[in-house]
C-alpha cells in the first residue's frame, strides 16, 4: 500500500535475461503486485522471471506478521503465447490489475532503465487526486535532455509534437517514456482493450484517455541508460506510428467533438487540411503546365486560409484541454 491506496507494477519483458531479475528484485516494498509479463522471448527470460519471482514471494511469506502467511502472490508472471508486442505486455497486466480492482497500477521496464526510487513521484498526483495518468518526462529538466543520446532527442522531439497534436495533450512532452502509472478509474473508462501493441502504446494511450476527459500530469524523471539493448527498428516504427497517429488524431475529433460533444473545432481542421491541400495541389498542377508566375502562386491564398484555419483550430483544441494537463517541475 502507497498513502492508503493498493499498488500494483506491470513489467513487460521481451529478451531481458540478466535485467529482468534485478528490476523485480528492487520493487519498492509498497507495491502490492507485480505482473510480470514475458512476451514470448527466446532467451532465459522466463526462468528468469519465475525464479526471482519465487525469492521474492518466499521473502515475502516469511516477512508476514504475527507468523501469518501470504497466501496471494506478490509476484505474478505471466508468459504469452506468441510475441504481441510491449503494448500487449502492458496491456495484459493492466487488464489483470483491472480485474484485481488495484487502485493504482505503474509500468516499470524489465530493462532496468527506470528507476524504483523515482516512483512515488508517479504515485502522488494520482493519490492526491492531481491526476488520472501520470507520466515520466525525461525532457523538462536540462540536465536529463543532456543525457539522451542526440539521434533520440530529436527523433522523440518529432514525436511529441505529433502526439500533441494527436491527443490534445498540448503542455505535456516525451510521449514515449514507458514509466508511468494509471489508475483504477482510468482503466475502466478508457478502452484499454483496444490499446496499441506495438512500441507506439504510449502515444495511443493518450489519445484514448483524452477521448474520455481523463487528467494526465508529467513528472520529471532523468535518463536512464545502461547496457539494455533497444529492440525498435526505427525504419519501421517511424511510419508505422505516425499512421497509428493520423488515425487515432481523426478518431478524437470523432468521439470527443462529435459523437460525445460538439465543438466546431472539427470543422476548422476539416477544412485547413482541405484548403492546404487544394493549395498545393493546384500550384502543383500550375507548375508541372508550365503556367507564368501569377498562376503558379494562385494556390497561394488557399493554402494561407487552410494554415489559418488549421491553427486556430489547435487554439481552440488547446483551450478545450488545458484543465486535463499538468506538468509537475520538481
Amino acid at each position: 500500500m502507497y498513502r492508503g491506496r493498493s499498488v500494483a507494477i506491470v513489467i513487460p519483458a521481451y529478451n531481458e535475461e540478466g535485467f529482468v531479475g534485478d528490476v523485480i528484485e528492487t520493487v519498492p516494498d509498497y507495491v502490492d503486485r507485480a505482473f510480470v509479463v514475458d512476451d514470448c522471448s527466446t532467451d532465459g527470460t522466463w526462468r528468469e522471471i519465475r525464479r526471482h519471482a519465487r525469492r521474492v514471494d518466499e521473502s515475502a511469506s516469511v516477512a508476514v506478521a504475527d507468523g501469518g502467511v501470504q497466501t496471494d502472490r506478490r509476484v505474478v508472471p505471466i508468459q504469452h503465447e506468441e510475441n504481441r508486442g510491449v503494448g500487449g505486455a502492458i496491456k495484459t497486466g493492466y487488464e489483470r490489475a483491472r480485474e484485481d480492482e488495484i487502485e493504482i497500477t505503474a509500468v516499470m521496464g524489465g530493462d532496468g532503465q527506470m528507476d524504483p526510487e523515482l516512483l512515488d513521484r508517479l504515485l502522488d498526483p494520482i493519490v492526491e487526486d492531481r491526476a488520472d495518468y501520470v507520466k515520466g518526462n525525461r525532457l523538462l529538466d536540462a540536465e536529463d535532455r543532456e543525457e539522451m543520446p542526440t539521434f533520440r532527442l530529436i527523433g522523440n522531439g518529432i514525436l511529441s509534437v505529433l502526439t500533441k497534436i494527436a491527443s490534445g495533450y498540448w503542455k505535456l512532452g516525451d510521449p514515449q517514456n514507458g514509466y508511468t502509472a494509471i489508475s483504477l478509474d482510468a482503466l475502466e473508462a478508457a478502452p484499454i482493450e483496444d490499446m496499441y501493441e506495438y512500441y507506439g502504446y504510449c502515444n495511443d494511450l493518450m489519445v484514448k484517455l483524452n477521448a474520455y476527459e481523463l487528467r494526465v500530469a508529467d513528472v520529471p524523471v532523468p535518463s536512464r541508460y545502461d547496457d539494455e539493448e533497444s529492440h525498435i527498428s526505427y525504419r519501421e516504427y517511424i511510419p508505422k506510428v505516425s499512421g497509428m497517429l493520423l488515425s487515432n488524431f481523426i478518431w478524437r475529433l470523432r468521439v470527443k467533438y462529435l459523437a460525445r460533444d460538439f465543438n466546431p473545432l472539427v470543422f476548422l481542421y476539416a477544412l485547413g487540411a482541405a484548403g492546404s491541400l487544394a493549395g498545393i495541389v493546384r500550384s502543383l498542377r500550375n507548375v508541372a503546365s508550365g503556367g507564368d508566375d501569377e498562376s503558379r502562386s494562385s494556390g497561394l491564398p488557399i493554402v494561407l486560409l487552410g494554415a489559418l484555419s488549421l491553427v486556430l483550430a489547435m487554439i481552440f483544441d488547446m483551450q478545450a484541454n488545458e484543465e486535463l494537463e499538468e506538468r509537475d517541475f520538481e
